[in-house]
């Protein structure tokens, strides 16, 4: 997987992506939402804004900003937040070398990126780097089973996913693992539980601002 090959698959794809992945994905999009609305946060990035699907659902008093590889994805969030105040700003970023300072925001949350990155440890890092310590990082993705016929097709078709930008073999505990963050819960999103809300913690000794949303515990397809 490239960058510049996630950039073209996904720009031919934005004049389309709402009608196909809009309700497909909509639960997971809305769990994520709820749950940072329901934190303490005040500034949350969505990483992975895509077309602006989960704009509209944020807390009017939460800043959002949103960054995506795509800028004919971003031209359509655009127009979609034109009536958002809140969000202040949509910006065309690698979330694996961002520009923000650190602890720039309270949560961060990334919508099916974590799939599709060349290099998910480079992701995290930048995740952690930017969220304040104490503060929720939320993973939004389609999770592989370990085992059984659903963990055998996703590893059988990696090799035919990767040529499309996609890592379809993803388990939860190899993204854990390249997360190097206190791990909260993994709530079933939707499909199945295919989808999962994977709820971290950047870990820190000072205090979190608020608790994360609740759930059944445990990019952008």
């Amino acid at each position: 997987m490239d960058l510049d090959l996630i950039r073209r698959l996904y720009g031919k794809g934005a004049k389309v992506y709402d009608a196909v992945f809009g309700p497909l994905l909509d639960r997971g999009r809305r769990l994520a939402v709820e749950t940072v609305n329901a934190t303490g946060a005040k500034s949350v990035l969505e990483v992975g804004v895509g077309t602006g699907l989960s704009l509209p659902l944020y807390r009017r008093d939460l800043e959002v900003t949103g960054i995506d590889l795509s800028p004919e994805m971003l031209a359509r969030a655009r127009e979609r937040a034109a009536a958002l105040p809140n969000v202040r700003g949509l910006l065309e970023m690698d979330a694996q070398n961002m520009s923000f300072p650190d602890a720039r925001f309270d949560a961060v949350v990334a919508m099916y990126v974590a799939a599709v990155v060349p290099d998910m440890h480079r992701l995290f890092a930048e995740l952690k780097r930017v969220c304040v310590p104490g503060g929720h990082v939320l993973v939004l993705n389609h999770i592989s089973a370990d085992k059984g016929v659903l963990g055998t097709i996703d590893r059988l078709a990696a090799p035919a996913t990767r040529a499309l930008a996609i890592r379809s073999d993803l388990t939860l505990k190899t993204l854990v693992d390249a997360a190097g963050l206190e791990l909260v819960a993994a709530d079933d999103a939707g499909i199945g539980g295919y989808i999962k809300l994977v709820r971290f913690r950047n870990k820190s000794s000072e205090p979190s601002l608020g608790s994360a949303g609740g759930g059944q515990g445990g990019g952008r397809a």
